[in-house]
């Protein structure tokens, strides 16, 4: 590569995506909605088997509660960058703040209201917000390392 073709390539900025969309942050994330659909499963599989049905309801209902999470998560990530806007780390903090304190009124509501079970509440969104960490950091090793 020659320096005028390197520095064309450095010079470009990247796609911009099209319009956010739901459907568009769906199709996007297939491999967190099926990791999510398996460990929901499996709460089902291996809870029922041992007779508890309102705990393996509850790990599945934490599942989804950080899957719905990651997936408005994305949809935000989305709207921003298709719109070009630069925002300032007040909006994002905001943002983020709100996500987290409807999550967590939710989750701890529901962990109270279905005592002791409802605690299988907060372990399903631990393992799904560990599995969705991991699947998003394996790719940015990958990349780091390839350069």
């Amino acid at each position: 590569m020659t320096d005028s073709t390197m520095d064309s390539t450095i010079a470009t900025p990247p796609a911009t995506p099209g319009k956010a969309s739901v459907g568009r942050v769906l199709r996007d994330q297939k491999k967190s909605i099926g990791v999510a659909f398996v460990l929901a499963v499996a709460a089902f599989w291996i809870a029922g088997q041992l007779g508890e049905w309102r705990l393996a309801a509850a790990i599945a209902v934490g599942v989804g509660l950080g899957l719905a999470n990651h997936l408005f998560t994305e949809f935000w990530l989305l709207r921003i960058i298709s719109s070009g806007a630069q925002p300032t780390r007040a909006t994002m903090m905001r943002s983020t703040l709100v996500r987290l304190l409807v999550v967590t009124v939710v989750a701890v509501s529901v962990a109270v209201v279905w005592w002791p079970d409802g605690i299988g509440l907060l372990l399903g969104l631990a393992i799904f917000r560990l599995i969705a960490l991991v699947m998003t950091t394996i790719p940015l090793l990958k990349e780091l390392k390839s350069q």
